[in-house]
């Protein structure tokens, strides 16, 4: 005879049975009228069960964004070219404005020449504010109520690595002007120029000021060199990526007005997934004023090449790493969950003692009441 028989037990009241599953469970069960039902452990597998999908979302979320790393490290490559990326509306006819570059280099370059250039209306792209007007259709995308639609949806400082790398990859077309409605009054100059990679100066002045060019002195009283900037990059051409400068608006409250904007050019990498996008990034800061008749009026952009390069790559932790990590996190819930359950049910126990010991009633009555 065994030892449950000797002590008087019957093995059949230890074990679910009556299912093939139940003959494989390597952890019987007591039987239902063994077991005590509580309101507290309900509760704390509630509660655990929240809490575990807290951290499990939280360590899905980190996973899928990854982690970024950023060093910082000499240039080792030479590049001899650099190519910028101009879309800027300037409120003076198409004919009356120069557009030139200027590198350490001493080349000068008549980027007019290589912008395109289209007529059009300033309040089309600001309001009465002066804010900008492009507002944003139900996908993200710029729309102007006159069937151009831009690609500007994202952005260096919003978005992570792997978006970045993903947009990079769409197709780089420029935005259409839209349909000019009523009399035109300004300029928009857009495309990309192929410059040498030193630094250098690009001015836009007017005709006959600054340079010498076709077509005369213009009057003094058509200057007003107020304008937007929707794009100025540099390096390949990726619209969907916003830059410092883009959505700029400056307003020139006088003829003669002097905008300078002092560029701090860095070549960066982003490495995400095995691919690779060469960009740049740049630091601005601006100074605009009024200035005497005897200066030149226009807009200024001086840049500077830094000698460094930043590398932003992101990674992820592999596939069976990321699941060993929910297990841990679960795991470590169930645990915690299980040691707090057990001291809350001591907690509770030693005050119920206590409670039945100072002021319980039993047989013979409490304790400061005994018959005599």
């Amino acid at each position: 005879m065994d030892s449950f028989e000797k002590q008087g037990l019957n093995e059949d009241d230890f074990g679910a049975k009556g299912s093939i599953v139940s003959a494989f469970d390597a952890f019987p069960k007591a039987k239902p009228q063994y077991v005590t039902k509580t309101a507290g452990g309900g509760k704390w597998t509630v509660a655990m069960l929240l809490v575990s999908s807290i951290f499990l979302w939280s360590e899905i979320g980190r996973w899928w964004r990854g982690s970024e790393h950023h060093t910082f490290a000499v240039e080792k490559g030479i590049g001899h070219d650099m190519q910028i990326n101009l879309d800027i509306v300037v409120k003076m006819s198409c004919g009356d404005l120069h557009v030139n570059v200027q590198d350490a280099s001493g080349d000068r370059i008549l980027a007019g020449d290589k912008l395109t250039r289209d007529a059009t209306n300033w309040e089309q792209w600001v309001d009465a504010k002066g804010v900008h007007r492009l507002g944003k259709n139900e996908n993200g995308k710029l729309d102007t109520g006159a069937g151009w639609h831009g690609a500007h949806d994202e952005g260096f400082g919003e978005e992570h690595v792997h978006d970045i790398v993903s947009l990079s990859r769409k197709k780089a077309k420029w935005a259409k002007t839209p349909k000019p409605r009523g009399r035109t009054d300004s300029c928009r100059m857009y495309g990309s120029l192929d410059l040498n990679k030193v630094q250098g100066d690009f001015h836009i002045t007017a005709r006959g000021h600054g340079y010498s060019g076709i077509g005369g002195h213009l009057d003094h009283d058509k200057f007003n060199f107020s304008h937007i900037i929707s794009e100025l990059s540099y390096g390949p051409f990726y619209p969907s990526l916003i830059n410092p400068l883009d959505r700029t608006v400056n307003t020139a409250i006088v003829h003669f007005h002097k905008f300078q904007y002092y560029l701090s050019v860095v070549p960066t990498v982003y490495i995400a997934s095995h691919r690779i996008v060469n960009t740049n990034q740049y630091a601005v800061t601006e100074q605009s004023k009024t200035i005497s008749d005897h200066q030149v009026p226009g807009i200024f952009f001086k840049y500077d090449i830094e000698p460094i390069m930043l590398s932003v790559e992101e990674t992820r932790d592999g596939f069976f790493a990321f699941l060993l990590k929910l297990v841990n996190v679960f795991s470590g819930v169930m645990v915690a969950g299980h040691w707090g359950y057990t001291l809350s049910d001591w907690v509770r126990e030693v005050i119920g003692k206590r409670r039945r010991s100072n002021g319980g009633i039993g047989m013979l009555g409490n304790k400061h009441e005994y018959d005599d």
